[in-house]
């Protein structure tokens, strides 16, 4: 059964945050993932939640200073007490929002710092991670993200962030797998789901080329989320897209899974 999570930190960008919870659930959403809540109280975004009958479904670890270019530090050598910071502040929200998935950032590299050395780090901080989360049932997830949106970022093909699930060898980690990404990336998303399935924890989609709504553009989303409802995935698929108008107006394609 395909299930569709809002992601509102691109959907509804006309209202501010908390109002687009309302705003996802009147569409037919029954969860919701985003950036981050760190910039809300706890019990604005519970009630938020609750209002919509809305499950969180996901968000990310905070990822440093989003507006000067910060995208995490999770692989950045010498960042490491950030990391637990930022991973402490993450399970708190996650424990009082009910949610069960958190993505690490790996981040942009600094010019000199050598890659096996970041390597090296993200696999130690994904590990602590892994280990201060499994208590309270909570997932840790990595994205490979296109260095055509994101240049310098350290994490960038599927191949590649198997080989660190391989690495961290810990039960609660698994791939957060972007079509969007993958297709910029390198292409045959049929192919590469159905290979990494097992290690997959969250799905996200949108279209191609222009990250608007997914039935625009070359990729077959109808196509795609139909192997990925016959796969047996019972997983969420994050709508992480720019809507090119009101972001009703766009939502034509998901009609069938929002009933």
């Amino acid at each position: 059964m395909i299930k569709l999570a809002a992601n509102l930190s691109m959907l509804y960008p006309d209202v501010a945050f908390l109002d687009r919870f309302g705003r996802a659930a009147a569409s037919g959403f029954k969860g919701v993932e985003y950036i981050g809540p760190y910039d809300h109280a706890e019990e604005d975004v519970i009630r938020a939640l609750k209002d919509g009958g809305l499950e969180q479904v996901l968000f990310n670890m905070p990822p440093g200073n989003w507006a000067a270019g910060e995208r995490g530090f999770a692989a950045i050598p010498g960042r490491e007490l950030e990391q637990a910071d930022a991973l402490h502040l993450a399970i708190d929200y996650a424990r009082a929002l009910g949610c069960l998935r958190l993505h690490a950032m790996a981040g942009i590299i600094p010019s000199g710092v050598d890659l096996e050395d970041a390597r090296r780090t993200f696999v130690d901080n994904l590990q602590r991670a892994c280990d201060e989360a499994a208590p309270y049932d909570i997932q840790i997830l990595i994205e490979p993200i296109n260095n055509r949106d994101m240049p310098g970022y350290f994490l960038n093909y599927q191949a590649q962030a198997i080989a660190i699930l391989d690495a961290v060898q810990r039960p609660n980690i698994a791939l957060q797998m972007d079509f969007y990404h993958a297709q910029v990336m390198e292409g045959d998303l049929t192919r590469k789901y159905q290979a990494n399935q097992a290690r997959i924890g969250h799905l996200q989609i949108a279209g191609m080329p222009d990250r608007h709504e997914p039935d625009e553009g070359e990729l077959a989303y109808d196509w795609l989320l139909g192997t990925i409802e016959a796969s047996g995935y019972k997983g969420w698929i994050g709508c992480e897209y720019r809507p090119k108008g009101k972001t009703e107006d766009g939502l034509g394609w998901a009609e069938e899974w929002l009933k």
